[in-house]
């Protein structure tokens, strides 16, 4: 096919429907910073005082949140990125030539369902810290009871979609100038309270070894004791938790969106930012933040939202930290969001999907029930979508080494699937059944639902026509891969090349906002170490929440600055 058919071809088709371009490849540390800016969000807060009321115990905390945050990362990188890599598309897409036309747009309704709802809950829980900071009532009831609340949601969420509607890059950009000072701040919030814990409980302000730490914990964070007195949860449902909390975007594969840029497999282990801080770091900081904030406040930990907690461990940076953590998620789901629609309304550019996904994304987020709910609805939409996973896993990897036809229902041309369609449901019948029977812990349900799904969407498969040879098939579809890429070849002979830029001031500007973390790091060590006895003690906090202020200011202004002068 020569140069001119290729521009026929190819030049109408919105380009998240093509695999992405060997160029526009990126290095594993967009993905470092990306998940590590996703994953330490505002829920962590949430998730933090989740473990306490559960009655975890501190020592299942720090080696069960290990264990299942490892096993996270795995998922991603053994099952989500090979598959990613190998097509270049992302699944909203990939699943029409697996499933057809039919099952695609049902699926890819629910993810804007379900990726629109966890973008408003993440809006809302920013706004909650303008709120806090604003001194407008909290918004208790399912519905906003305050104008100015309204407002504060608008203006957080235009600033979400703003930055989604430009796409993978600009979530990166913005992921990784985040990133770092999210590290950071979530750090330094446990070391300026966890003195208020420790004079608290052992009379003095820091625990001395590690046999005080976990008397501390079980004592005022961790106790074992759930928050109807009774034994909470232990080991196994602590891995579980943590194992289980991304199923959505591992086992169900939905972070093929993002890893479909990843110029090797192995950058899955890139989530290991996000799930060993976001997920094992944070949660533990939050824990300690929550735990120490309730006894400055006087209140139960359960009863505290993010504002209250961030405050009181970080000052003002505490509403920088909300606000910005709830923005990373957002913006990353709603990005997702916009993917999926985009691939439902195919003839529509996915700046235009993402734009209406997020208008639809901020009048929900003005209802702060969705925030309440979010816990429950990842967990179920986490088994929602592993069938659908289980479908695409087993078609890709799993046919090839059984003899069966990759794309068998592609090649026939067939838009409505029942093997796919069937297995889905069934999948659905089989993980809802086990969790009305009750017959193991619903953090595991995932496991065997993917499984079963396998199992029968194989088999079903088999029996329509997967174990069929398509030569004359797959010879065009191979011949539309090669086209695809010298497509691609040529529309980069047509763009502009970026060139970095390395000037001493950009160095310099890079500079200043490293020194703001360096400095905010060793004012939390001040309150941490050097705080003798109570009354030292609040002189450093105050110190710490002013002056870490002034560089979480000077941190955004240098660092964003230097962004803009790299990439201009």
């Amino acid at each position: 096919m020569d140069t001119t058919n290729n521009f026929q071809q190819f030049q109408n088709v919105e380009e998240e429907q093509l695999p992405v371009a060997k160029h526009k490849l990126h290095n594993w540390t967009h993905f470092a910073g990306l998940y590590a800016a996703e994953h330490v969000a505002a829920t962590e807060f949430v998730i933090g005082a989740t473990f306490v009321a559960l009655g975890a115990t501190t020592k299942d905390i720090l080696l069960g949140l290990l264990i299942g945050n490892i096993l996270a990362v795995l998922s991603w990188t053994l099952i989500t990125s090979p598959i990613a890599v190998d097509t270049r598309l992302s699944l909203y897409t990939y699943l029409n030539k697996i499933a057809g036309d039919s099952m695609t747009k049902l699926y890819n309704w629910a993810n804007v369902v379900i990726f629109t709802v966890i973008s408003a809950a993440m809006i809302t829980v920013s706004s909650t810290a303008v709120r806090f900071a604003f001194n407008i009532p909290a918004q208790l009831d399912w519905y906003p009871t305050n104008l100015w609340f309204i407002l504060i949601v608008l203006c957080v969420g235009i600033v979400v979609v703003s930055i989604a509607i430009y796409g993978f890059n600009a979530v990166t950009n913005f992921s990784g100038i985040c990133a770092p000072w999210l590290f950071v701040m979530f750090t330094c919030g446990a070391f300026v309270l966890l003195p208020a814990l420790s004079l608290e409980v052992l009379g003095k302000p820091i625990p001395e070894g590690w046999r005080d730490f976990i008397s501390l914990g079980d004592q005022s964070i961790w106790t074992g004791i759930n928050s109807d007195g009774k034994p909470g949860i232990g080991l196994t449902e602590v891995i579980g938790f943590a194992w289980a909390a991304n199923t959505i975007t591992h086992f169900g594969l939905i972070d093929m969106a993002l890893l479909r840029f990843a110029k090797k497999k192995s950058y899955g282990l890139a989530t290991s930012t996000g799930m060993m801080f976001g997920h094992y770091v944070a949660w533990i900081s939050a824990g300690i933040m929550g735990a120490g904030a309730a006894i400055i406040i006087g209140k139960p930990i359960v009863e505290l939202d993010p504002g209250d907690v961030a405050y009181y461990a970080l000052g003002w940076s505490g509403f920088v930290i909300v606000i910005v953590a709830g923005w990373t998620t957002a913006v990353a789901n709603l990005y997702r969001a916009g993917l999926a629609a985009q691939a439902i309304f195919s003839t529509q550019s996915r700046k235009k999907t993402t734009l209406m996904v997020g208008l639809v994304t901020m009048i929900v987020a003005c209802f702060p029930f969705v925030f309440s709910q979010i816990l429950p609805l990842l967990t179920y939409a986490g088994l929602l979508v592993v069938p659908v996973g289980a479908i695409v896993f087993a078609e890709h990897q799993i046919f090839p080494r059984i003899g069966f036809t990759r794309y068998w229902s592609h090649y026939r041309q067939l838009t409505f699937s029942t093997p796919a369609i069937a297995s889905w449901a069934l999948g659905l019948v089989f993980g809802f059944g086990l969790n009305a029977l009750n017959v193991m812990s619903f953090f595991y349900l995932f496991i065997p639902t993917w499984i079963f799904t396998i199992i029968v969407y194989t088999f079903l498969a088999s029996r329509y026509g997967a174990k069929n040879k398509y030569p004359e098939e797959e010879e065009k579809e191979k011949l539309r891969t090669e086209n695809i890429e010298k497509f691609q070849e040529q529309q980069l002979e047509q763009e502009i090349v970026v060139i970095e830029d390395t000037s001493v001031f950009t160095k310099i500007l890079r500079i200043i906002s490293l020194l703001a973390l360096l400095i905010t790091i060793i004012l939390a060590c001040i309150v941490l170490f050097g705080s003798s006895n109570e009354t030292i003690y609040i002189e450093n906090r105050e110190m710490f929440y002013t002056y870490a202020f002034i560089c979480t200011l000077t941190y955004f202004i240098t660092a964003n600055w230097a962004l803009k002068r790299a990439k201009s």
